[in-house]
């Protein structure tokens, strides 16, 4: 193996990684030159060593065997060991960083893409400050020591001075520690499917949905049908960090965050962040931050106390964002006593381990923010929360991404253009959402509406908030026997409701942590009077799937003029992966029709159609 493999050549350092006057050259030195001289990991590149040469003189028998048997703890500990007994200060952290990376890819090396960044878009929106690109990329700079949004209102740090990393856990495994001015944790989150394989996605999905609470990595990885190293090796090459790595930062992010934007006692900051312990929290904070969280909290500067058990939370998005869009949509929809939009406000019920509470979501003008305003009183459930409504709102979308597939289709670039920025709405529970769903078969919006208000008022439980809202959505429990003809349901409806409600009971449906979306939905369909549109419109509000497509809806169907779903599907092809984003726009052009009176509504459809079609078939929600 020796003086066959050149390290350089092996890596092919991206230039996220590298200053842009590195450049790999000079003639393979010897061993014992390599050993008399203080060399760091750029030298190593800048030499061309072999493998061997590195890992003679790190000291493990890594020569002998494969690069695939190498664990990456021990590769990137090496790594690490290199950089801070060769260098010091400074120059220690940007060897350290450059080493992480360097064998960290090296003992990882494995089949497919890895997430590559273009230091020169990178370097663009790092100085225009642009806030598209806030979250998608976070940037170490060696002087300070610290990593950056691409927003940071801070002096831009010379080129050669600055690193870039596709996410903030990668940054803090090189060394970097956050910025204390542009607040990494505030960023929108990095989308799960860009430029990932389904693992890691699924992953992140599972991992801020309840961290490695249940397990660690090896509980996580066999929730995913994976080994626990495999997926170490998954999240280095596209994330840059291990699995423990992207947790770790993820629940240091939300310690700093509750730290500036509530009013929680420490203690309580962190039974919410999941350190269990206040001097476990604390040596964290400072560990991190270098200064403690009183330091911290005073620096934030809180200008509003709020009142006890309320608390507002600040969640960022990238632009743009058709906040009125949103809004449009979810208003017909909202559930009565549960849910209500008044005023440019959403407000809902909640119920979440035996504690009931509510929330409130407005947009901040003149800022890419949504305030959230929570009364709810187990702070240990603040993390699901505020994430849970990132999903609902659809916040970690990246629009620029999107909008590439949609605009090469002349019907929807209309749209588009017109109204920038639309969402695919989730929902706070799926089990509700399907029953939902399931009312609002082959009925208008407004018929669905009024039945899912009788549901709630009859089998709900009874909620005083002051603001509006009544009760809590019925749990499924609730519902497996209940009686739902007396409501003004079908006997035929009524049965598909009490069959989902039993299979959620008996654990046979669980709409949390959903690890395989096709293998559910399939079970789902199982269920008598669910089809595939019920299932395709499921998994886009309640499994965030961003290519779910319900081709047999006619506000489809009737906005691209088309007479079946085989045709949509062929012609939504060119959509992928954002199908579901189309279908938004779609639906928005129906209901724009039927508004204006330009074209025949979706309901005249149904009723041209639907009387030779299976209800679950095809089914509209549009009007």
């Amino acid at each position: 193996m020796q003086g066959t493999l050149p390290v350089g050549t092996f890596y092919g350092f991206p230039p996220r990684f590298l200053r842009r006057s590195d450049k790999p050259g000079g003639a393979n030195p010897t061993l014992s030159e390599w050993m008399r001289k203080d060399w760091t990991v750029a030298d190593i590149v800048l030499e061309q060593w072999t493998f061997a040469d590195v890992a003679l003189n790190i000291g493990i028998n890594i020569a002998k065997t494969p690069v695939r048997h190498q664990t990456e703890a021990s590769v990137v500990g090496c790594a690490c060991g290199i950089a801070g007994r060769r260098t010091s200060g400074f120059d220690s952290l940007r060897a350290q960083s450059e080493s992480v990376q360097f064998f960290a890819r090296i003992g990882t090396i494995i089949a497919g893409d890895e997430m590559e960044l273009d230091w020169q878009v990178c370097s663009r929106a790092r100085l225009t400050r642009d806030a598209r690109f806030d979250g998608k990329f976070f940037i170490g700079v060696f002087t300070s020591g610290v990593y950056c949004r691409s927003i940071c209102p801070a002096p831009p740090a010379k080129e050669k001075n600055v690193r870039y990393f596709p996410t903030a856990a990668a940054a803090a495994e090189a060394g970097f520690r956050p910025c204390l001015r542009c607040r990494p944790e505030c960023s929108p989150g990095t989308p799960a499917w860009l430029g990932t394989p389904n693992t890691v996605s699924r992953a992140l999905r599972l991992i801020s949905e309840s961290g490695l609470d249940d397990g660690g990595v090896e509980a996580l990885a066999e929730r995913l049908g994976v080994g626990s190293r495999h997926l170490r090796r998954l999240f280095l090459q596209h994330l840059g960090a291990t699995p423990s790595a992207v947790a770790k930062t993820r629940q240091m992010h939300f310690a700093k965050k509750l730290i500036d934007e509530t009013n929680l006692r420490m203690s309580d900051v962190a039974l919410a962040s999941g350190f269990g312990c206040v001097r476990r929290f604390n040596a964290g904070i400072r560990k991190v931050y270098h200064r403690t969280p009183t330091q911290i909290r005073r620096l934030a500067r809180q200008r509003t106390l709020q009142p006890e058990n309320h608390n507002l939370f600040r969640l960022r998005f990238r632009p743009p964002y058709d906040w009125k869009g949103m809004l449009a949509f979810l208003t017909p929809r909202a559930t009565p006593g549960v849910e209500a939009v008044v005023d440019g406000t959403y407000r809902r019920t909640i119920s979440l381990n035996g504690s009931d509470g509510c929330f409130e979501v407005s947009l901040e003008e003149g800022s890419n923010v949504l305030a959230v305003r929570l009364q709810f009183a187990d702070p240990r459930s603040f993390f699901f929360i505020t994430e849970r409504i990132r999903s609902m709102f659809d916040l970690n979308a990246d629009w620029a991404a999107i909008v590439q597939s949609l605009r090469t289709d002349p019907v929807l670039a209309t749209g588009v253009d017109s109204g920038p920025g639309l969402r695919v709405p989730g929902c706070w529970n799926g089990f509700e959402l399907a029953t939902r769903a399931i009312l609002g078969q082959q009925i208008t919006v407004k018929g669905a509406t009024v039945l899912a208000g009788r549901l709630v008022s009859n089998f709900g439980q009874p909620f005083s908030s002051g603001n509006g809202l009544t009760h809590l959505f019925p749990t499924a429990a609730a519902l497996a026997d209940a009686k739902l003809t007396r409501i003004g349901l079908t006997g035929a409806r009524a049965e598909t409701i009490r069959a989902l409600a039993r299979a959620v009971c008996d654990g046979r449906l669980n709409f949390e942590g959903v690890v395989d979306s096709d293998a559910f939905l399939s079970r789902l369909c199982e269920i008598p009077g669910i089809g595939k549109w019920t299932a395709q419109y499921v998994a886009m509000r309640a499994l965030g799937e961003p290519d779910a497509f319900p081709s047999g809806d006619l506000g489809l169907l009737r906005a691209m003029a088309l007479g079946s779903s085989r045709e949509l599907e062929r012609h939504a092809d060119a959509w992928r992966p954002w199908r579901a984003y189309a279908a938004m726009y779609l639906w928005r052009i129906t209901r724009q029709r039927a508004e204006s009176g330009s074209g025949p509504t979706a309901s005249s459809s149904q009723k041209d159609t639907l009387g030779s079609i299976p209800s679950s078939q095809h089914l509209s929600l549009v009007v």
